[in-house]
């Protein structure tokens, strides 16, 4: 999904709320990827202001605009209802909190689509760690070679590489590989679809 517009609204009215001046999309864009601290943490630096005092600003503000922009990429929809109709079992792995996702996901109508959504605040370790790959494919009762994790950054390839499961890189989301080398790389979740 993306979710930036809805991120970048979070991160401005956090920052009007300590008088600082909003920051460009492309650069809270760069921020994303390491759960909401270190999206306020990176989103302050230069400032005095305290991050866990933002933090207790931005959760509210972003909970109340979390679905004023945010979206499926082109194709997911279509996508996961494809891959639910072959038999494969679906789960989320976010670093995003656990209500606004549960919150995005329903308000997209796929919620109930997942067997498993871990997020910040229902797993204690974010990824790039392996724990969520590793807690989803218990619950799943499948194991690392038929497992498949898709994201857009490398803490998405890192937690798959180190849970021993496969990784698709999607070029569309906003995020980097780093030094990360995902099993494959997708520019539409049709290509996905084909790989699958």
């Amino acid at each position: 999904m993306d979710s930036c517009a809805d991120l970048a609204t979070a991160v401005n009215l956090m920052r009007a709320h300590f008088g600082l001046p909003a920051l460009a999309m492309e650069a809270i864009r760069g921020y994303v990827g390491n759960g909401v601290k270190m999206l306020v943490t990176r989103a302050l630096r230069g400032t005095n202001v305290d991050v866990d005092e933002a933090l207790q600003v931005q959760m509210p503000i972003y909970r109340a605009h979390a679905v004023d922009k945010t979206a499926l990429y082109p194709g997911v929809y279509e996508g996961l209802r494809g891959l639910r109709e072959r038999g494969y079992i679906l789960a989320v792995a976010t670093n995003k909190p656990a209500e606004s996702c549960d919150l995005i996901l329903t308000h997209l109508g796929i919620f109930d689509w997942f067997i498993a959504v871990l997020a910040a605040g229902r797993c204690p370790v974010l990824k790039p760690a392996p724990d969520m790959i590793n807690s989803i494919m218990e619950t799943a009762g499948v194991t690392p070679g038929n497992t498949w994790v898709v994201g857009d950054n490398y803490t998405d390839l890192e937690a798959a590489r180190r849970a021993g499961a496969k990784s698709i890189f999607v070029t569309y989301g906003y995020g980097a590989t780093g030094d990360e080398i995902p099993t494959y790389r997708c520019d539409t979740f049709e290509s996905l679809m084909r790989i699958l």
